[in-house]
């Protein structure tokens, strides 16, 4: 049941809000004053919160400012016709939105389903974030590890660009979302793009976008990445499998900061910071001539290394442990426990796959074991023949 505060001086208006809105089967709280309503607001947990702005002592919107800071919870002014200009400039403050009075009754309930919906969705948008952050979060107090969490606070603020390198399944995406989240562009977009996974003769098109009628199946206009990260950042994962003709594009929009669509002339603005990864070595892709050596010195401002898990098995235990948390979480269950003679047999496997390998072996264990994980079991339920 949906809690609503009623802040209003006048008991009549109180008296009236709770009937319809208990009628309406909301859970109703009332504050005579901005600052009794403050306290119930420190000590209680609201769903909409309906505030008069013409009260003494503390108007209605001194009670908005106090309350921004405190919670995101919906605040709808209840506004006299006199003081509209007053109620339009608490809409610019941060106000859901304003009735005016007398209270109309349809535009009251509509109000109240609108500022729920979206009070829902803010909501299931925090829990969303909170399980991308989980499912994107790095784990390990190895020494080469702590060297990259070191490096990432030093380049994330700053606007430079990234080139991360190491093996598949490392985690170079990993790095990349950490560098995106503890950057000023964090609140933008971040655009992920297997430069690997998109035929060379449309990795043009999702990077800069097309025209209408620029190839066949070019039916409508659409808009590349580098335009929907506008504002962002853009992660061009594994560009060492990028064409040559897609480079030479993509140098010059880390040159100029525009780029034109495919089939267009018209230029477009972009303001993108760039992050790429590749597991190949670029040295020797230039000296083969596959890779562009000015867009090799145009990406690699910084150049961040991810060792593989082999050259890094202290951080086995405490990886194996947060995917078992993640997985098990997952599916329902309580986590398993790793025994120590688990872990000293994970860190003698050779992980040619690195941390992804990892995960799918703990992800098997979860699901196939139902007791402390040992030893025998590791070596039952690994790929692994040595």
């Amino acid at each position: 049941m949906a809690r609503i505060l009623v802040i209003d001086d006048e008991r009549s208006i109180r008296n009236t809000l709770r009937e319809i809105l208990e009628y309406e089967k909301y859970q109703v709280e009332e504050a005579s004053s901005g600052v009794e309503a403050l306290e119930k607001i420190q000590t209680s947990e609201f769903d909409v919160i309906l505030c008069d702005i013409k009260m003494p002592q503390m108007d209605g919107m001194e009670v908005l400012r106090h309350i921004l800071p405190l919670s995101d919870v919906p605040v709808v002014m209840i506004s006299g016709h006199g003081n509209i200009e007053t109620a339009v400039e608490a809409i610019k403050t941060g106000a859901y939105d304003y009735i005016s009075k007398p209270l109309d009754l349809n535009r009251l309930l509509v109000t109240m389903r609108n500022a729920l919906d979206r009070n829902k969705l803010i909501n299931e948008t925090r829990v969303l974030r909170k399980k991308v952050g989980s499912s994107y979060k790095m784990v390990g107090d190895s020494g080469s590890i702590q060297e990259i969490y070191s490096m990432i606070d030093k380049v994330a603020p700053t606007n430079a660009r990234i080139l991360i390198t190491g093996e598949n399944g490392s985690g170079k995406e990993l790095v990349a979302r950490a560098i995106y989240e503890g950057s000023q562009r964090s609140h933008g977009p971040f655009i992920e793009v297997n430069c690997a996974a998109i035929p060379s003769e449309l990795i043009e098109s999702q990077l800069f976008g097309h025209e209408k009628g620029s190839f066949t199946s070019a039916i409508k206009q659409r808009k590349g990445d580098f335009e929907l990260a506008h504002g962002g950042t853009i992660f061009l994962d594994e560009i060492g499998d990028m064409s040559l003709s897609a480079q030479a594009k993509v140098l010059r929009a880390l040159q100029e900061n525009k780029i034109t669509r495919v089939g267009g002339e018209k230029e477009i603005s972009v303001d993108v910071r760039v992050i790429a990864a590749t597991n190949k070595n670029l040295m020797e892709e230039i000296q083969n001539k596959n890779f562009r050596e000015d867009l090799f010195h145009r990406l690699s401002v910084i150049i961040v290394h991810i060792p593989p898990l082999r050259e890094r098995i202290e951080d086995i235990p405490l990886l194996a442990v947060h995917f078992m948390d993640t997985i098990s979480e997952s599916m329902g269950k309580k986590p398993l426990d790793f025994g120590d003679d688990a872990n000293e047999a994970l860190k003698s496997l050779k992980w040619t796959g690195n941390v992804r390998e990892l995960r799918n072996i703990v992800e098997r264990l979860a699901i196939l074991c139902n007791k402390t994980i040992t030893a025998d079991d590791v070596n039952k339920y690994t790929n692994q023949s040595y």
